[in-house]
C-alpha cells in the first residue's frame, strides 16, 4: 500500500513511465485511506492515495481471470520494471512469478518487496506495517530520550517505516536497470521490509554484537537536555559534552544558578538532573522554538527544532527551494504537495499529472498501445476484466 507505491512513485518522478494496475471497482487499498478532502471518505479523494501516485498512468485490470493474465503478460513484454508489493507468493500463484515472467522478456527487472523477503523460515509470513516495524528492532528504541524508558516501545509516526522500503526499492531497482541497460539481461530484485529497516538504524543494532549493550528507549547519551517543550512547540537539546553545556548556558544569558555548585559539571548536573530540567524548561517556555533554535545555531548548540506541518509548509528555507507545489486533480482541485528531496542541474523535477482516477488511464494503454477496439474495451469492462 505504501512502500511499492512509493519507490514506483521515486522513479516517476525520476521521469519513468509508471503504470499503477488496480483491481477493478476496488482499487488500490491506499484509496480508503485518510485523510480525505473534507474529511469525506471517497476513493478518488485520498490524500495518501494521491501523493503516492502522482506522474503515474492508472488503468484497472483483474489478474483473477485468464483474460486478464493474458493481457498483463502483453503489458510485460514491453516492460523494463515491474514492482510488486503484495503478499508473499501473490503473483507466484497466479503464474506470474519471475520464472515465467522473464521467459516472455528476459530484460525485465522484476522488484519483489516482501515483509521478510524471498527465502528463509518468514518467506510465507504476512505483516501490517505495525508488525514489519517492530521486526527490525527499531520500536525497540522508540521513542528516543524517553523519561519512561520503563513503557512499552511505539511504532513511529504513520507509515514512516514503508517510506523507508520505498527508498531502498527504488534504489536497488535503479542499480538492476543500470545491469539491465549493460548487459541486456534483468534480474529478480528481493526486497526483505525487515532486512531495509534494519539498514536504517544500524547504529542502535551496533551496540549489542559490539559492545554487550542492548539500546534502551531513555537518553542517548545525556541525562540532561533532551526532547524539551517550548513557547510555542518542542526542541531537542543535545548535551553530549562539557563545551555543549557552556554554549547553552551563554544562550541563556549566564544565569547565577547556571554557576552553582551542584549544577558545575556533568555528574553533579546529572545528580539533580530533575532541578535542571526544570530550570531549563522554565526559560524555554519563555521563548519560541525558532528564537531558541536560531541563536542556539548562532552559538553553536546542538539544538533542534521541532517542526509541524504548518511550519515546514510556511519555512522561508523550504519555499526558497521551491520543495512544495500545487498539482492538479480532478477531484481534489489544486493540492499542495512536497515535490522531490533533490535538486538536479540539468533535469528539474517534473509536474506531469496528478493521481490518476481508478482506470483512468485504461484507453491509452490498452486500446493506444495494445491494440484493443473501444469496442474490446467496452466488452472487457462489462466483464469485469477491466
Amino acid at each position: 500500500m505504501v512502500a511499492g507505491p512509493y519507490c514506483t512513485k521515486l522513479l516517476a518522478d525520476l521521469g519513468a513511465e509508471v503504470i499503477k494496475v488496480e483491481q477493478p471497482g476496488i482499487g488500490d487499498e491506499a484509496r480508503r485511506r485518510g485523510p480525505f478532502l473534507d474529511d469525506v471518505p471517497h476513493s478518488e479523494r485520498s490524500g495518501l492515495f494521491f501523493y503516492l501516485n502522482t506522474n503515474k498512468l492508472g488503468v484497472t485490470l483483474n489478474l483473477g481471470c485468464a483474460k486478464g493474465l493474458e493481457i498483463f503478460k502483453e503489458i510485460i513484454k514491453e516492460t523494463d520494471i515491474l514492482v510488486e508489493d503484495r503478499g508473499p507468493g501473490a503473483l507466484d500463484s497466479k503464474g506470474l512469478g519471475y520464472g515465467i515472467l522473464s521467459e516472455l522478456n528476459p530484460r525485465l527487472v522484476m522488484t519483489s518487496i516482501t515483509p521478510f523477503g524471498q527465502s528463509g523460515p518468514y518467506t510465507d509470513y504476512k505483516a501490517y506495517p505495525l508488525n514489519s516495524f517492530h521486526s527490525c528492532g527499531e520500536g525497540f528504541v522508540t521513542p528516543a530520550q524517553n523519561p519512561f524508558p520503563e513503557r512499552p516501545p511505539l511504532k513511529q509516526g504513520k507509515y514512516l517505516g514503508e517510506y523507508e522500503v520505498g527508498i531502498h526499492a527504488a534504489l536497488a531497482t535503479l542499480g538492476a536497470l543500470f545491469y539491465q541497460r549493460a548487459t541486456g539481461i534483468g534480474q529478480n530484485v528481493d526486497i526483505s521490509k525487515q532486512e531495509a529497516l534494519i539498514a536504517m538504524s544500524t547504529a542502535e543494532l551496533s551496540f549489542y554484537p559490539n559492545l554487550g549493550v542492548v539500546p534502551t528507549r531513555g537518553t542517548r547519551g545525556y541525562t540532561v537536555g533532551g526532547i524539551m517543550p517550548c513557547k510555542d512547540g518542542f526542541v531537542e537539546i543535545c548535551l553530549y559534552s562539557e563545551q555543549d553545556w557552556r554554549g547553552l548556558v551563554k544562550l541563556m544569558g549566564e544565569p547565577e544558578w547556571a554557576e552553582e555548585e551542584e549544577y558545575k559539571d556533568t555528574s553533579s548536573r546529572a545528580e539533580h538532573s530533575t532541578e535542571v530540567q526544570q530550570l531549563l524548561t522554565d526559560w524555554l517556555m519563555q521563548h519560541t522554538m525558532e528564537e531558541i533554535y536560531q541563536q542556539g545555531q548562532k552559538l553553536r548548540v546542538p539544538i533542534g527544532a521541532y517542526y509541524t506541518p504548518k511550519d515546514l509548509l510556511n519555512s522561508a528555507h523550504l519555499k526558497s527551494r521551491g520543495l512544495f507545489a500545487e498539482i492538479e486533480h480532478s477531484e481534489l482541485g489544486r493540492i499542495t504537495c512536497p515535490t522531490a528531496p533533490y535538486k538536479f542541474s540539468k533535469t528539474p523535477w517534473r509536474k506531469e499529472r496528478g493521481a490518476p482516477l481508478l482506470g483512468e488511464h485504461n484507453e491509452t494503454i490498452y486500446h493506444a498501445c495494445l491494440g484493443y477496439s473501444k469496442e474490446d474495451l467496452a466488452t472487457m469492462r462489462g466483464l469485469g476484466i477491466i
